[in-house]
């Protein structure tokens, strides 16, 4: 269990952003390429927006072309959970962060070795971290 205090819903409606809350707590989708991490390249980790915790580590971000960030695992560590999604019509795989249950996108089994898989995430849902020199 991680130590990680979670937000209540009041201090996460005041803090986070419309598009940010919509996404992690009601589980919207930004548009495709609108997101400010679709396409970016910095050396770090991606962390929770709404309570920090470890997420994705841009070593395993790649460009899928789909318009949202995309990695092929989770970070070493982190508490990723999936549960099955039956919206809009079709069976997905959601992505929850599991120390605060914001969501954060779904995962496809359609990437890139080693894993295959394409964690395909909402911007909104992250703060980026860049590595120490």
């Amino acid at each position: 269990m991680s130590d990680k205090r979670v937000p209540d819903d009041a201090e996460l409606r005041q803090r986070l952003g419309e598009q940010a809350y919509r996404v992690t707590r009601e589980g919207a989708t930004e548009r495709a390429f609108s997101g400010r991490y679709h396409a970016h390249k910095g050396s770090g980790i991606y962390r929770c927006v709404c309570c920090a915790a470890v997420l994705f580590d841009s070593a395993q971000k790649y460009d899928s072309g789909s318009g949202w960030p995309s990695y092929w695992a989770p970070a070493a560590g982190a508490r990723i959970e999936e549960r099955s999604d039956r919206s809009h019509g079709m069976l997905r795989t959601e992505v929850r962060c599991a120390t605060c249950q914001a969501h954060l996108g779904h995962v496809f089994p359609d990437g890139p070795p080693p894993s295959g898989l394409r964690y395909c995430i909402n911007s909104a849902a992250l703060d980026f971290v860049a590595a120490s020199d």
